[in-house]
């Protein structure tokens, strides 16, 4: 009852906050079109107040449409199938240039699919680029090879060709990176059964063919919104607001979008419109609207079932939304839309929202432009007081952010949205009119899918800075008249102005770029395992994963052989996938805030023990849903964004290789030094060498401290004796080198009961710390003094 109740309250303030936008919209909108032109202020502005009354205007159509979609949107709840009625499925993969490495690891995650019988999925690997290493990769993994003899059409014509060449009643469709988890037959397929028991026995007119169903493209990787503007803990993906949200909302008008991937498809619908649209650069969004007009309808759902690549660089990113922009608008054209008796009013409704959307350029250079002109240039754009802004505008605005925000999920607000549209918009405006007057698009470049690592690359964003400057000019003037006038009536274009100024700022931020150290994605994700050193198991847990490497902790201070002469091998089992590898640790410290597994490794995987082994491993790290932010983090925001910019930008990323796990001990420990007993303070331990304090000299008659410059001593550790040598000074840190440190090593149960020793020691110091602090906080009114943690790094650089 509790959770209907919440379930309920969450619900209807949902829409109690839908309803205040809509009126506060429909009031501004009569506001501004009747209240607030320049009429009879001069030609420039009366062409710029009607832009931009007519982008507003056409913008909050579209928002409406959308909202209107998500005010409803409800789960379509996957029917339960005997097994039997599983039908025959036609995997595509379709691939023209990508990379062997990058199909292997998608086909193998095909073939990993769960269903009833495994012999009923057919998977082709659909080859536009007569590639001899494509053909002996299928040989390889036992699917389909297909190919053709020309490339008319190109993707639409390659899966028509694969069409032509299989038979099962449903065909699932991937792009070349997308890998496919277990479930995804499983999670989609009895859709499509479903609807067809409750076809039986209806007449054909009263029959509910579904005719396609759209699973999110999702990303295992950041995307470069995430990754430049170091926010990939912070924000979801740009593109899950469309697919988690958008196109699942669509289904309630069936006119949802066929994305090119992560779909199954009815071949039925596909032969009833004559197969994949081939006359479009986005043969998805034409399909899928052919197959509406034929009759059938569409469902998509928010479970994540596969995820792939995003754009690796800017000139890929653009280059992709570009043909996606051109794309849709000129298939819009071709399928004429507006003027079709097959599609409904709510349909055409949801594809001209798809279309405007891409004018988001236009839009976008009316809203930097407006503000510039009146605070700059002085032309009035529009006639308003601050109270009428204040009366009409801030209702709408605060309203239409917090619908955003709670109807999506906070997957999406319009700080983001911002974000997004001005870093593109100079790269894309241009296209877009092109497109609009009929300049089309004949060719594109495929967007590059490469995991691997890319170096930093800066562009020019050529529109960006000068708009920067005459937003400036225009802040600069805004205060002057408000400081010379005494009047706040300026304050409106003022905010405005700072606005689109932060947005601006952070496009710099975006296309400067950032650089990629790392070869691999990293999968964020806890998995149990085991790690085997000379026949001696300690159990670990994953903090994350990639194809190269995995960190881990461990519940101690384990000693790795840091030039490997002794192999540790690490096995990970997810409960359902298992994988043995080979490790070399890379870099070892103490994580203190953790309560248990406090030592983290980080590790390169040096090898697999058997092809299975890095099949399964490859399960262990995709076979989930991405471990990237779902939602925006909800202190993020526009001082943070720039605080965390600004800093990452102007500070070196330090790198410490610390293959040695050291153990902080701060206390004084016995030596021995010519056979005498001594004391030294040791600041830490890690196997190879002792740091030490020089000792404190209050007590001028204590004598019984080791020689800071000592060149052999003998640490007491426990019941074992270990041999130092001198060797070098840092301040008042004194380093010494463990004699036997490589037998230490080959001793196993030595180098374990020298660990317990040492964290014993630092326990029990840990304690009489603590008693200590106690009695003294009592006396002084609890002052303390935090030691200066030591980087023993620094003395061997």
């Amino acid at each position: 009852m509790k959770k209907k109740a919440k379930l309920f309250f969450h619900d209807s303030k949902n829409k109690i906050w839908f309803v205040l936008n809509i009126f506060c919209t429909i009031m501004y909108l009569l506001w501004r079109i009747f209240f607030t032109l320049p009429i009879g202020y001069g030609v420039v502005s009366i062409i710029a107040g009607v832009a931009l009354l007519v982008v507003e205007v056409l913008g909050l159509v579209e928002a409406l449409v959308h909202y209107l979609n998500m005010y409803n949107a409800r789960d379509y709840v996957k029917p339960e199938i005997a097994d039997e009625l599983f039908p025959d499925v036609d995997i595509f993969v379709a691939t023209y240039n990508e990379e062997p490495n990058l199909l292997e690891k998608t086909l193998l995650a095909c073939k990993r699919m769960d269903y009833p019988d495994k012999k009923k999925v057919h998977i082709y690997l659909c080859d536009d680029g007569h590639r001899e290493s494509m053909k002996v990769l299928a040989a390889k993994l036992g699917v389909n090879y297909l190919d053709r003899e020309d490339h008319k059409g190109q993707k639409a014509g390659n899966l028509n060709n694969a069409l032509a060449h299989s038979s099962s009643p449903y065909v699932v469709t991937f792009d070349a990176d997308m890998i496919p988890q277990s479930g995804f037959l499983m999670e989609t397929i009895p859709y499509f059964v479903d609807c067809e028991m409750r076809n039986k026995g209806r007449d054909e007119k009263d029959q509910i063919k579904l005719g396609f169903l759209q699973t999110p493209q999702s990303f295992y990787d950041v995307d470069l919104f995430q990754f430049n503007l170091h926010s990939e803990r912070k924000i979801p993906n740009e593109q899950d607001y469309f697919y988690r949200d958008i196109e699942v909302a669509r289904t309630r008008s069936n006119s949802c979008i066929y994305g090119g991937s992560n779909t199954v498809i009815a071949r039925e619908a596909l032969e009833k419109i004559g197969g994949f649209y081939m006359d479009a650069i986005t043969e998805d969004f034409a399909t899928g609207i052919l197959i509406q007009k034929a009759g059938y309808v569409s469902l998509s759902i928010a479970k994540r079932l596969a995820s792939g690549i995003s754009a690796k660089n800017l000139q890929d990113l653009i280059q992709q939304r570009v043909r996606w922009a051109r794309g849709v608008i000129s298939t819009g054209r071709k399928m004429h839309i507006y003027t079709s008796k097959t599609l409904s009013f709510a349909q055409k409704m949801n594809y001209w929202a798809s279309i405007w959307y891409w004018y988001a350029p236009v839009k976008r250079l009316c809203y930097i432009m407006s503000p510039i002109l009146y605070a700059t240039f002085g032309f009035m754009v529009f006639r308003c007081d601050l109270w009428e802004v204040l009366l009409f505008w801030l209702p709408m605005y605060v309203t239409s952010n917090i619908s955003l925000k709670m109807l999506s999920g906070n997957i999406r607000n319009t700080k983001w949205t911002s974000i997004y549209e001005y870093a593109l918009f100079p790269y894309m405006l241009i296209p877009i009119i092109l497109e609009t007057f009929g300049f089309s698009l004949k060719k594109f470049k495929v967007t590059t899918k490469d995991s691997g690592k890319q170096e930093k690359k800066s562009y020019f964003i050529y529109m960006i800075p000068i708009l920067i400057v005459l937003s400036v000019i225009g802040i600069v003037r805004c205060i002057l008249v408000m400081f010379d006038s005494g009047s706040f009536g300026p304050i409106v274009v003022l905010f405005w102005l700072v606005y689109n100024l932060y947005n601006m700022i952070m496009c710099l931020f975006f296309v400067n770029g950032r650089t990629i150290y790392r070869n691999a994605e990293r999968v964020y994700a806890h998995v149990d395992g085991k790690v085997e050193i000379d026949g001696k198991e300690y159990s670990c847990i994953t903090k994350d994963m990639s194809e190269t490497g995995v960190a881990i902790y461990l519940d101690n201070p384990i000693l790795f052989d840091p030039e490997n002469k002794v192999k540790a091998s690490l096995t990970l089992d997810s409960g359902r996938w298992k994988s043995k590898m080979w490790v070399e640790v890379k870099h070892t410290k103490e994580i203190p805030e953790r309560e248990e597994k406090k030592w983290l490794y980080s590790m390169a995987i040096a090898a697999f023990d058997s092809d299975e082994d890095y099949d399964t491993y490859l399960a262990i790290l995709y076979d989930r849903i991405p471990t990237n932010p779902s939602e925006i983090e909800r202190s993020n925001g526009i001082y943070d964004d720039l605080k965390t910019n600004i800093e990452m930008r102007v500070t070196s990323a330090p790198y410490l290789k610390r293959h040695l796990p050291r153990m902080i001990v701060d206390c004084d420990l016995p030596v021995l030094v010519d056979g005498k007993n001594e004391t030294a303070h040791v600041m830490d331990f890690n196997y190879q060498y002792f740091s030490v304090t020089a000792p404190c000299r209050d007590d001028e008659e204590d004598d019984t401290a080791v020689e800071p410059e000592a060149k052999s001593v003998v640490f007491v550790v426990g019941k074992y004796r270990i041999r130092a040598s001198y060797e070098r000074k840092f301040s008042n840190i004194y380093l010494y080198c463990v004699d036997d440190f490589d037998e230490l090593y080959f001793v196993q149960h030595k180098r374990d009961e020298i660990m317990f020793a040492v964290l014993e020691i630092i326990k029990k110091n840990a304690e009489k710390k603590k008693t200590d602090s106690g009695e003294q906080n009592q006396k002084n009114g609890g002052n303390k003094k935090k030691d200066s943690e030591f980087d023993e790094m620094k003395l061997l650089s």
